[in-house]
């Protein structure tokens, strides 16, 4: 038996959500699949199952619908290519039926039609009538192409709808031209006009949604470019880089200052300071000792270090998060399955209703019964053909999420935008969208008979040296205040606890409590004042030169200064709100007592 996996396949061929139960169909019946779920927006299949892959390739092909298996970032960016030349093709198409059918719309609307009534204007029409017909191939072929692949395995779909309708207009037009005395003298109309224009305005809906299709697919993109391309390991006690999906569990790697973790794993040697920002929201790095896990994606800041890998792959964090994100985008909410239901149905109706109309017209219908029945079958088909399917939907979602975005509301997709209407809780990230994302000087302590701007300079001429966001917060105000920067002689980061520096020939020492402790600094006058600032979600930095401690300055990240109103406002309108971070509690439940938020899940990760 082949164990249980998933599988997760793009899907070209799919035409309208009518197609997506021919897809899920097809995979269904394959033995030993367990789950299908077809994304018609992201054109792919997430499949589950005791099975291999090629039974299910061969499955969609053989339905008529080819496929390939994603399994790395190369096949996202095929797809992505392969989405971006469709979506200028389809352009192009539109386009070429416009400026066909947007002058013979005119024409027809102020009454400036040509007539149809000598041989001349018949033979001009005839010569119209065959360019019309290159025009359809070029920029209606793939529905003509879809149509017939679904009639070979008995489906249909919105193809058929279209290349009936178009098909049919243009047939009936050269039949008014060719055997006019066929068609009785008030209804000898041409509708070259209505093929052009249902073709243009059908492919310039796809190419709307194939534009928003691809900012869906951005969080998927930003997340994939966090992934390393290369690693350092360690082989036979040389060290070498090699691509990433070259790195085996259990070998040992290295990273230096900057560089992003290629890899899950645990540190083994040294020491740093890590940016887990992308995975938990917290803007202050994590300082890493030997035994301490590292994620793949996040960024070294400082120090270099060796560690060994323990999760490669789709075993890691960021592809566990990455695979969250696709199966959310993936997941279709009840009006999905209802459209598609709905969907199964219309093309079936709407085939009936043109037959049944026909035998109607040739046996209750005046004379000449097959002319007038032939008409109005026509009519049905002409009218039925899905133009507003095929642009309403697109059209109304980039509509309404561009006036979102005008008012600073992203939306990252219709039936996000759709949901919007019946939300009852609003769940907030903290970092960055409560607060500032950004640590910031906010109090300035100094001893007895101490100066602000002599610590506060001395504090930011020691930080010269360093690229901790700690350190650039102190910079910044340093240079707000105008203040210029001592020498620096000497310099060196003390992971974990903070750095030692030589300023203007003076031992300077600036760090958290751990580090005074190791340097034997007292700190016993500061004691009440350094628990009362950790309530408040502060974090003190001491500053000590030559010995002797000369304060501390304390650094937070900001509340915004529109959030409280923002969170005011929301519950006003009786929504429930709840704040979440990955953040340490005692700073969250600060922010939120700021907000007056009740409810707050902190020191959270991604997957919880």
């Amino acid at each position: 038996m082949t164990k249980q996996q998933s599988y997760h396949l793009s899907v070209s061929g799919m035409s309208c959500a009518g197609c997506v139960g021919g897809v899920e169909r097809a995979l269904a019946e394959v033995a030993g699949v367990t789950g299908v779920e077809v994304n018609f927006v992201e054109r792919s299949a997430y499949v589950e199952g005791s099975v291999a892959p090629e039974p299910l390739l061969q499955a969609c092909h053989a339905a008529g619908y080819p496929a390939f298996l994603l399994q790395d970032d190369s096949d996202d960016q095929q797809q992505t290519a392969n989405e971006q030349a469709q979506y200028q093709q389809r352009l192009r198409q539109a386009g070429v039926a416009a400026l066909v059918g947007f002058p013979l719309m005119f024409a027809m609307l102020f009454g400036v039609m040509p007539g149809v009534e000598s041989n001349m204007e018949r033979g001009g029409w005839l010569l119209f009538g065959g360019f019309c017909l290159l025009v359809m191939v070029y920029s209606g072929g793939h529905f003509y192409r879809g149509a017939w692949a679904g009639f070979k395995r008995h489906d249909a779909n919105m193809d058929t709808l279209i290349a009936l309708g178009t098909g049919t207009a243009w047939l009936f037009s050269m039949m008014v031209l060719i055997i006019p005395q066929w068609v009785p003298s008030e209804a000898r109309h041409l509708y070259f006009e209505a093929a052009m224009m249902i073709i243009a305005l059908v492919n310039f809906g796809a190419a709307l949604e194939m534009r928003a299709r691809g900012k869906t697919s951005a969080a998927i993109h930003r997340l994939l470019d966090q992934r390393p391309k290369v690693a350092r390991v360690v082989r036979e006690g040389k060290e070498q880089d090699i691509p990433i999906n070259q790195v085996v569990e259990g070998e040992q790697l290295r990273v230096r200052a900057g560089e992003r973790v290629p890899v899950d794993g645990v540190i083994v040697d040294g020491a740093s300071s890590i940016d887990e920002s992308m995975l938990t929201g917290e803007p202050l790095p994590v300082d890493k000792q030997p035994g301490d896990r590292v994620v793949g994606g996040t960024i070294n800041l400082s120090g270099s270090f060796l560690y060994q890998a323990t999760a490669l792959g789709e075993a890691s964090v960021l592809a566990q998060i990455i695979e969250m994100v696709r199966r959310a985008q993936s997941t279709k909410p009840a009006i999905g399955r209802l459209v598609d239901r709905v969907a199964s149905f219309f093309v079936p109706i709407v085939l009936i209703v043109a037959v049944l109309t026909f035998l109607v017209w040739m046996n209750i219908g005046p004379q000449p019964a097959l002319n007038y029945a032939l008409v109005a079958t026509v009519t049905v088909l002409i009218i039925a053909c899905p133009c507003a399917l095929g642009l309403a939907t697109p059209m109304s979602i980039m509509v309404g999420v561009g006036k979102a975005a005008e008012h600073g509301v992203l939306i990252r997709n219709g039936e996000a935008l759709q949901a919007a209407a019946k939300i009852d809780t609003v769940v907030f990230d903290k970092t960055g969208t409560l607060t500032e994302g950004r640590p910031t000087v906010c109090d300035l302590i100094v001893s007895e008979g101490g100066d602000e701007s002599e610590m506060l300079q001395l504090a930011a001429s020691a930080e010269q040296g360093s690229g901790h966001p700690l350190a650039k917060a102190i910079l910044a105000l340093a240079a707000e205040r105008n203040l210029t920067l001592l020498p620096l002689d000497d310099f060196q980061s003390d992971n974990g606890f903070g750095i030692e520096a030589k300023v203007a020939g003076w031992p300077v020492l600036i760090g958290n409590q751990a580090l005074m402790k190791k340097q034997q600094i007292d700190l016993d006058h500061f004691k009440d004042q350094h628990a009362a600032l950790l309530s408040q979600g502060k974090t003190p930095v001491f500053v000590v030169r030559d010995g002797q401690l000369l304060g501390a300055l304390t650094l937070h990240d900001p509340v915004k200064s529109d959030s409280a109103s923002a969170v005011a406002r929301l519950k006003a309108m009786g929504l429930r709100v709840v704040m979440l971070s990955g953040d340490q509690l005692s700073v969250a439940e600060n922010v939120a007592q700021q907000l007056s938020i009740d409810e707050v899940i902190a020191e959270v990760l991604p997957v919880d």
